[in-house]
């Protein structure tokens, strides 16, 4: 049976809304709310403001809120805006006095904020975070606190090693095509193109060079429509579009003579491709001479120079074009410790996030548990020298066995899988920034701003996971036990099962 309704929509003035009692304050944006000291990351954000000069900057609360609603809501700069338009519950979070229908700024500010801010100060925003934190942990165990303290200052010593370091290292990719070298040359080509015809027009009575762009163009799709491309094909094909590119790059450099100025290019953004599209070409060229396929300072991305590809070797990924990460995760949380567009050795880091762990918590580690690649003879020697162990693979042959051995050997294997196991916890988060906040695609266009949106999505992984230990707490300590006991009982009505409760 279908029973129809009327399909004529009531005047949005009579539509009722839940909110004339005001917001729900268990909603996570409200909780959330509490927890950020706004305050402090005020200090941070306005540290290299003027006070006594120019336009009134927009309130930081707003401007931090956004950037961190952006990221939790999986969303563009436009949608973001419009998100917190619609919604009374991220308006409270930005610290909105009562709902408005206007938006908090425009979207294109989001660009701006990203340039002022970069992963420095979002690690400052990301440690002031995590003391507020503690400090709420204290006040809800004054107990185990006062006697965590009282052993800690116990004759004066320092606290003894405590806790885990999980350490392993990722490749945030950008936004960019796949690359290859011809699909490069030709994106070249056609900026170069453009140059041209920017220069001729701003350069009266002088004729335009020929460009052959519409053979190149033919030429170019003639072999990217074919299935199957022989190594001959598309070698000549490369030739080709090596020729033409450098008619192009003489054609400018002749028109930039007559002019006598490069200011003829308009902007320095045109003069940045100009740079970027002849270090193309030579990098080419020397790679199609030589007949190889690698050069220093590699550029895979005319649109982002700063990329460059990272060998990763995993099955489906052996190269990623990206930031590469170096991360540690402690009691579930990630901190962000090196971040780079060139290819490097993690294992060269161990020590600074070791270093890091002192500093955030006061001591040191009771084990470090990372990849085998970590396990150099000297970073497993500096861990014994802080009476630091690292749970890996002992270098060296294996000992004749005894019975004693053998059990001996056998327990250390069941602890070395174990702790492996927990090493997956930082693999999740990896996967957690990716699949859920936009790792995986990092489409910021500029080095500064990429780094940005990285930093952030750290900072809001975090900011996530406490509210999942909050919810959880909240859960445990009974005031949202009639609803599992109402659902309980539901369940057994269901399923024909009986609960003792």
């Amino acid at each position: 049976m279908i029973k129809e309704t009327n399909f004529k929509q009531i005047p949005v003035e009579e539509f009722k809304t839940p909110f004339e009692k005001g917001l729900d304050p268990k909603n996570r944006w409200v909780i959330l709310a509490r927890v950020i000291p706004w305050e402090k990351l005020a200090e941070i954000y306005t540290k290299n403001f003027r006070k006594d000069y120019g336009r009134p900057a927009t309130k930081t609360q707003i401007i931090i809120g956004a950037i961190i609603i952006k990221h939790f809501m999986k969303s563009s700069d436009e949608d973001t805006i419009e998100l917190i338009r619609e919604n009374p519950y991220l308006q409270y979070f930005l610290g909105l006095s009562g709902f408005s229908h206007k938006p908090v700024f425009h979207p294109t500010l989001f660009v701006k904020i990203r340039k002022r801010l970069g992963p420095e100060v979002f690690e400052k925003m990301t440690g002031e975070f995590f003391t507020a934190v503690n400090a709420l942990k204290a006040e809800q165990s004054k107990g185990k606190k006062k006697a965590a303290t009282a052993d800690e200052n116990k004759d004066g010593e320092e606290k003894q090693h405590q806790g885990q370091l999980i350490l392993d290292a990722t490749v945030a990719p950008a936004d960019i095509k796949y690359p290859t070298d011809l699909d490069l040359l030709n994106t070249s080509r056609e900026q170069s193109e453009k140059l041209i015809d920017r220069l001729c027009k701003n350069l009266d009575g002088i004729e335009k060079p020929r460009t052959y762009r519409r053979v190149a163009r033919k030429e170019y799709l003639s072999l990217i429509k074919q299935k199957k491309k022989d190594h001959k094909k598309i070698r000549k094909a490369i030739r080709k579009q090596l020729n033409y590119l450098r008619r192009n790059i003489k054609s400018i450099n002749t028109l930039l003579d007559i002019c006598k100025s490069r200011d003829q290019l308009v902007d320095y953004q045109n003069l940045h491709i100009f740079w970027i599209i002849q270090e193309v070409y030579r990098q080419q060229k020397q790679m199609y001479d030589q007949i190889i396929h690698q050069t220093d300072d590699r550029i895979v991305s005319v649109s982002q120079p700063h990329v460059r590809p990272i060998v990763r070797g995993k099955s489906g990924k052996e190269v990623e074009f990206g930031a590469k990460i170096s991360a540690s995760l402690v009691d579930g949380y990630i901190y962000l410790d090196k971040m780079s567009w060139d290819a490097f050795n993690e294992n060269k880091d161990l020590k600074k996030q070791v270093e890091n762990f002192k500093e955030r918590f006061g001591f040191y580690p009771e084990v470090v548990i990372a990849d085998k690649i970590y396990g150099s003879r000297e970073n497993r020697d500096y861990l014994k020298e802080h009476g630091i162990r690292f749970s890996g693979k002992v270098l060296g042959r294996p000992p004749v066995l005894t019975e004693e051995s053998a059990e001996e050997l056998k327990k250390r294997r069941k602890k070395f899988r174990k702790e492996q196991g927990k090493r997956n916890g930082i693999e999740g988060k990896f996967g957690e920034g990716k699949r859920k906040y936009n790792l995986e695609r990092i489409k910021a266009k500029t080095a500064m701003t990429s780094e940005s949106w990285i930093a952030t999505i750290f900072l809001v992984m975090n900011l996530a996971r406490w509210l999942r230990d909050y919810f959880f707490v909240f859960f445990q300590d009974g005031l949202q036990v009639d609803k599992l006991v109402s659902f309980l009982c539901l369940l057994s009505l269901n399923m024909g099962t009986n609960y003792n409760l």
